[in-house]
């Protein structure tokens, strides 16, 4: 359980302030979305007459147990900040490219001392919901923003972002997010015989810079077996896949009823021809 007022562009300060009164209460963590657009930038800019980020720090949102979705148009002001609160990036590569909100500053934020892990974004700003796919583009996406190699986030580092870094930014770290004697059995087990991760090179690169298909041989979650050989145990596929077909449909060139009232205040916004 965690609170989570969804950003500065739908929330007021009432409702974050509150949120940290109840997050600091009970122990729990924060989440919201932070700097996804230009447009939200701009907001800011015009709201607080600051940076968004400096405006969540000074209502006392930002600090260790909080977690911020994108972070695209962070600065370096906005970068050091976060540092210095220990507040967490969750990097959703797919989604900011899918949806043209830009590349997230997440090299800078590594050298900065900022916690990172990834994201896959919702289903309707991201096709797919594979974290494996997530983790792939998060890492290599950032080798164009950046000639020096040596600052390129590795394969493993990538995973330890995203298991590590993932339960630091929710406060679990202690007990979940690497395999450590104490902690909770989170476990997934690769066959690293599958035709996928083959020809044999180093196997945590082939798991996250390859293209993995059909390779979990086994899941735990807190111990509790959820995929044995390969085969799901809590759901019935069959018929969670005849559900999904029986309801949808297929359709090409659909267009959302709400785009005509929008589009023209957001073109404006963002400063494009109409």
């Amino acid at each position: 359980m965690l609170v989570g007022p969804t950003g500065i562009q739908l929330c007021t300060d009432a409702l974050f302030t509150g949120c940290v009164a109840l997050s600091d209460r009970y122990q729990l963590s924060r989440h919201s979305h932070l700097l996804e657009t230009k447009a939200q930038e701009k907001l800011a800019a015009e709201k607080y007459e600051c940076s968004a980020v400096k405006h969540l720090q000074e209502i006392g949102f930002l600090d260790e147990k909080t977690s911020l979705a994108h972070g695209v148009w962070l600065n370096d002001t906005d970068i050091e900040i976060l540092a210095l609160t220990k507040s967490t990036i969750v990097h959703n590569p797919l989604s900011n490219l899918r949806l043209g909100s830009g590349i997230a500053p997440i090299l800078k934020c590594l050298r900065a001392g900022v916690n990172i892990s990834f994201g896959c974004d919702g289903a309707s700003s991201n096709d797919s919901q594979d974290l494996l796919e997530a983790i792939k583009i998060g890492s290599i996406l950032h080798n164009i923003t950046d000639p020096d190699y040596r600052s390129w986030i590795t394969p493993k580092q990538s995973v330890e972002m995203a298991c590590l870094g993932g339960a630091k930014g929710l406060g679990v770290h202690n007990h979940l997010g690497s395999i450590t004697v104490g902690k909770k059995a989170d476990l997934v087990l690769y066959d690293l015989t599958a035709l996928s991760l083959l020809p044999r090179t180093d196997p945590i690169g082939l798991l996250v810079l390859g293209r993995p298909v059909n390779v979990i041989d086994s899941v735990w979650v807190d111990g509790r077996p959820i995929v044995v050989n390969g085969k799901l145990t809590t759901i019935d596929i069959d018929e969670l896949r005849q559900e999904l077909f029986d309801r949808s449909g297929w359709e090409a060139g659909r267009e959302s009823p709400t785009l005509g009232k929008i589009e023209s205040h957001y073109r404006r916004i963002m400063s494009l021809s109409t």
